[in-house]
């Protein structure tokens, strides 16, 4: 995707409201790929005036709370992306997406900001010391190995089947033994 600059965007954006032409009329004359672009553009200078035409050059950070907020005011609500970051701030809409994302699949904690960079080693001395260089095993590759550990293979597979069965065979017996018991016990009741 190409970066426009914001003096191009706002090129194009006062272009439309002057009623130049419509979305896909300036994307050709500005050679834009997409006109879902220029109305991108219109909608976040409609909002935020030139502060929505520039690009975010940091990072932002938010904590947990606020994502989980916003990511809670998605779901409830019938808000896109789009206008929901508009509404809260958010240069990129795709982030939102990302963490809706995650919270569906993993939950609020996936949200949480995660530990960056590599854990610092409080001896590091020690640590090279304690390290000790490890054994090559050349790997047995040869037909014959290949096919042993086949064989052994199948082998499992078929005990694993065999104590699958056995044990569904056994919660079966204990099932109608249960039963026979309950049964029992109610003919007793019934004749006391």
């Amino acid at each position: 995707m190409a970066k426009y600059s914001f003096e191009f965007k706002k090129q194009v954006v006062q272009a439309y409201l002057a009623g130049e032409g419509g979305y896909e009329y300036l994307a050709k004359k500005y050679d834009i790929p997409s006109f879902n672009n220029i109305k991108k553009w219109i909608h976040n200078y409609e909002v935020m005036g030139d502060k929505g035409l520039m690009r975010s050059r940091k990072n932002g950070i938010y904590p947990f709370e606020k994502k989980l907020a916003i990511v809670e005011l998605y779901l409830t609500s019938e808000i896109s992306y789009q206008d929901l970051a508009l509404h809260e701030g958010i240069h990129n809409p795709t982030q939102l997406c990302k963490w809706v994302n995650d919270f569906l699949i993993a939950g609020p904690d996936a949200l949480r900001a995660k530990k960056r960079g590599r854990k610092k080693s409080l001896d590091i001395k020690n640590q090279k010391a304690e390290t000790q260089p490890t054994e090559v095993v050349p790997v047995d590759t040869s037909a014959e190995h290949v096919k042993q550990l086949e064989d052994q293979l199948l082998k499992l597979k078929i005990e694993n089947a065999y104590l699958k069965e056995l044990r569904r065979l056994r919660l079966e017996e204990e099932a109608l033994l249960k039963k026979q018991r309950e049964l029992s016990t109610a003919s007793e009741e019934n004749s006391n």
